[in-house]
């Protein structure tokens, strides 16, 4: 599904270039849970950015399903990225203003599905994580672990064909934590392909596979 070739990212520097990734070459298959795992400043969070299409300053080569990514135009690979992937991310990126179902809208609309579609898949959504009582509910009055509950769902309301996780039970307790690796290991079992960052080695267990990064570099461990 995925494909990465001599991916690299820098910044220009008074003192010169200073890579944030050096010559990663991975793939990822259909299906697949995959743990990316390293220290802070390892690039895990850089690397999840470009394949989830938020960051489109690298070179090398990068392929997702058949699609060029790295030969295509920013609008274009904005309305891939909507298409193919959810995201879900550690301090939930919520809208306070809105209420869960609100939030749980916003990825349909940015689709330009119908009014009365989106209303079946939010209310779909909302049964299936168990929120049906939460939906006029804003943010602030909802727990940690509710909160991340809502991201998860919002990321997945849309059946992307790839979700990427930045460590999504970073900000929660342990029970918060199972709960959310529970929820993202049927979901992978259902069909979906995971991406992971975790600093967690029980949470990063949960993956098929883990990559380590450190100072940029993949590392065999």
């Amino acid at each position: 599904m995925i494909t990465l070739r001599n991916i690299e990212k820098c910044y220009e520097t008074r003192a010169g270039r200073t890579f944030v990734l050096r010559q990663i070459n991975m793939d990822v298959r259909k299906g697949e849970l995959l743990t990316i795992m390293g220290p802070s400043g390892a690039g895990k969070t850089t690397l999840l950015n470009i394949i989830g299409m938020l960051d489109g300053d690298f070179s090398g080569e990068y392929y997702l399903d058949g699609h060029a990514v790295h030969d295509i135009s920013p609008k274009d690979r904005k309305t891939l990225g909507r298409d193919y992937v959810g995201f879900i991310f550690q301090h939930f990126h919520l809208l306070d203003d809105l209420t869960v179902a609100e939030n749980l809208d916003i990825p349909l609309s940015y689709r330009n599905v119908k009014r009365s579609e989106r209303q079946a898949l939010v209310a779909d959504i909302l049964d299936r994580f168990q929120i049906v009582a939460k939906k006029d509910l804003f943010p602030s009055q909802l727990s940690g672990g509710q909160q991340q509950l809502v991201a998860v769902a919002r990321a997945v309301v849309s059946e992307p064909k790839l979700i990427l996780a930045d460590e999504p039970t970073g900000a929660l307790h342990s029970t918060q934590g199972q709960m959310i690796m529970d929820l993202l290991k049927e979901l992978n079992e259902q069909g979906a392909t995971i991406i992971q960052v975790t600093h967690n080695e029980r949470w990063a267990a949960y993956g098929n596979r883990i990559i380590n990064l450190l100072d940029g570099w993949m590392v065999k461990t």
